[in-house]
């Protein structure tokens, strides 16, 4: 099974790196850019459990290492591996 995670900044939490790059994309000429979200994203592979399991594994993994769940959110998708 291979967990495909997404780690971002909750709504109203300030992304000093993504304000960054918000301006270099404006200096560098491309106006029409309103705003920019940095985040994190990671691949988990599991072995030897079912997709039920690896749900709440993935969750548990989150919300005790992978995000700090009191400034960003997560959200994952689990797909099959051969």
């Amino acid at each position: 099974m291979l967990a495909k995670i997404h780690v971002t900044f909750k709504s109203g939490v300030l992304d000093p790196q993504g304000k960054a790059v918000h301006h270099a994309l404006n200096d560098l000429g491309f106006n029409e850019v309103r705003g920019v979200t940095l985040g994190k994203y990671l691949e988990v592979r599991l072995d030897g459990i079912s997709e039920t399991e690896a749900q709440g594994r993935v969750r548990e993994m989150c919300d005790k290492l992978l995000a700090n769940t009191v400034i960003e959110s997560y959200r994952y998708t689990l797909e099959p591996t051969d």
